[in-house]
């Protein structure tokens, strides 16, 4: 069966973006320095992402997130899941009304009935490959709330943005099991056991 993967890069203040942001700045002002990491070259970068982009059977997403890549400015055919590497895995949106356009139309299926649904339609899809639930930071919340996911992969990155989007405001406490950790010149690779 497919593990559920929480996949996401955090600064060290706990926000997966910076302030305002939105479709045409989807990490908000400052929130590139988040992913710079994927896009450094490091080698340690590079192989935490070629080796998540492999494993990846299908992803879930939310509709912010959704309407960014999909946006002028978000994924293409050099850029996708997988950062540089492209990747092209089938993506499932939880949104509660799906777009009347979509520049990307063949990448995305669009789950109205819930999180945990596109999560189930995602394992279907996967392969026994990981189902990589990648953000927003609402959505990977969501997903850890409600006890659907198996592991959470942070990307830690070493800046400050002071306010934007928290990925823990209102979480419920719980421990997790540290199992992994690979620091780089650009990120610090978290890995944890969600029980």
């Amino acid at each position: 069966m497919s593990k559920v993967v929480a996949d996401i890069s955090v600064s060290l203040d706990g926000f997966v973006t910076g302030p305002d942001p939105g479709p045409d700045q989807g990490l908000g002002q400052g929130g590139e320095a988040l992913h710079t990491w994927a896009f450094a070259g490091d080698a340690i970068d590079k192989r935490v992402l070629e080796e998540s982009t492999v494993a990846t059977g299908a992803v879930v997403m939310g509709r912010a997130l959704f309407d960014v890549v999909d946006g002028p400015g978000g994924w293409n055919d050099e850029v996708g899941y997988g950062a540089g590497l492209a990747a092209a895995p089938p993506v499932l949106v939880v949104t509660r009304t799906p777009p009347g356009k979509v520049r990307l139309a063949d990448r995305f299926t669009f789950v109205v009935d819930g999180l945990a649904s596109a999560i189930e339609k995602a394992r279907a899809l996967a392969d026994d490959r990981d189902v990589v639930v990648m953000g927003g930071g609402a959505t990977v919340r969501g997903a850890i709330e409600a006890g659907l996911v198996d592991e959470l992969r942070l990307h830690l990155a070493p800046v400050l943005l002071g306010s934007g989007v928290p990925l823990f405001e209102g979480a419920t406490p719980r421990n997790l099991r540290q199992i992994h950790v690979r620091p780089s010149g650009h990120v610090t690779h978290l890995t944890y056991r969600v029980d």
